[in-house]
């Protein structure tokens, strides 16, 4: 019997597989006829999940955790029974800014943070307004991680901002910098003279950037309509992780109902090659954006610790509680459960150390071999879940 789906995303590349699963028949294959409902900004997304409006969304990783923890608002729990994608976040600047920090005489390149953060650190006693998509997000966690490590003096605001409004923003001298997710960093580069400075991945390799997202208790009410979902999107994710399949994503994605964005700005973010200037070279980035190798779709219930822990700094919280409550958000249980069966490689454990892989690594599966992505924070810190020292 075929079932109705309305899933709600927000017009980023990483909220492919939820419209590639729609698009080529990965959720009709699983008899689901799935609507998608697109916002203009997280905490609409975030309300029309609260609200019943969609059954799952993509969601920014660090909603669920901070809902758990009582920050950010809403009283819905929510939890991620799957992660979308990794990384795929620029950080970029207005060219005043970029030309400032060149003018220290302190030297850095694109993809350098902590060269960038010196030079960030150096520039006058001026307040910087950083853009990012909302206070609770991956963009947020990464900016302020690598201001605190590399550029503690530098004074720094944080000003929320839609995705789809970032280059505006910057172009209106409204923020002075941004970390947003693509294509609207590239955007920014194109319509208003953004340079990027770093990709996400330069801070941390293996950041969660975006989960499927439900109203806790959904999956164990729904569990046909929740297996079938996670198959039709892992199958979805598994299909772009297919280098052969880019430029067929970037037109579809492309479509005035879901990006509404030229392909060729997509295209930059499925290849992980950059323009950083809209004259200047292109730079190749290595895990740029992921969806599915190197167990990218599994939500480690360790990812889940970190994001609580750093939470937890930020806002005077008891670490140990916040890193239990932000671990239960996390439900790899559901991913082994509906995902096992379809045929997806599980890790034996649903924790590892993050930061403490220098390149990829194989290891012993519950069935077979996993390979394991290079997974590294910047300045070399490892976050053991069990030994969460920040």
């Amino acid at each position: 019997m075929t079932r109705a789906l309305p899933l709600g995303f927000i017009p980023l590349v990483d909220a492919a597989p939820l419209i590639i699963a729609a698009e080529l028949g990965f959720a009709e294959e699983e008899g689901l006829a799935v609507s998608l409902h697109r916002a203009a900004s997280w905490s609409m997304l975030r309300d029309m999940l609260d609200f019943g409006q969609v059954d799952a969304a993509q969601m920014l990783s660090v909603v669920p955790v901070a809902r758990a923890l009582g920050l950010g608002g809403g009283t819905v729990p929510l939890e991620a029974p799957m992660v979308l994608s990794l990384n795929g976040q620029v950080l970029g600047l207005s060219a005043r800014l970029a030309a400032a920090m060149r003018a220290t005489g302190l030297p850095f390149r694109f993809g350098e943070a902590r060269a960038a953060g010196l030079a960030l650190a150096a520039l006058p006693a001026t307040p910087i307004r950083i853009g990012v998509p909302f206070p609770f997000s991956m963009q947020a966690a990464l900016v302020q991680y690598w201001l605190a490590h590399a550029a503690p003096a530098a004074q720094v605001t944080i000003r929320t901002v839609p995705p789809p409004r970032m280059a505006e923003a910057l172009a209106a001298g409204e923020v002075d910098a941004f970390c947003v997710g693509e294509p609207w960093g590239s955007h920014a580069v194109e319509v208003a003279g953004a340079e990027l400075l770093l990709p996400g991945a330069a801070i941390w390799s293996q950041a969660p950037e975006k989960v499927l997202a439900t109203r806790a208790g959904w999956c164990e009410a729904e569990p046909d309509l929740a297996g079938r979902l996670l198959r039709a999107l892992w199958r979805a994710a598994r299909w772009l992780g297919d280098a052969a399949n880019r430029v067929t994503a970037a037109e579809l994605l492309a479509r005035p109902g879901h990006l509404g964005i030229a392909a060729e700005l997509i295209d930059r973010a499925l290849t992980g090659r950059l323009l950083i200037t809209r004259a200047g070279a292109e730079e190749a980035v290595p895990q740029f954006l992921e969806f599915h190798a190197g167990a990218a779709n599994f939500p480690w219930r360790s990812q889940a610790a970190w994001i609580g822990a750093d939470l937890a700094a930020r806002h005077g919280l008891a670490p140990d509680a916040a890193i239990a409550a932000a671990r239960a958000t996390f439900r790899s249980d559901l991913f082994r459960l509906h995902l096992g069966p379809a045929g997806a490689v599980l890790p034996r454990a649903s924790d590892k150390a993050e930061g403490m892989l220098t390149a990829a690594e194989a290891v012993p599966a519950v069935k077979g071999t996993l390979i394991l992505a290079r997974n590294r924070f910047f300045d070399g810190q490892i976050f053991d879940p069990a030994a969460p020292q920040r």
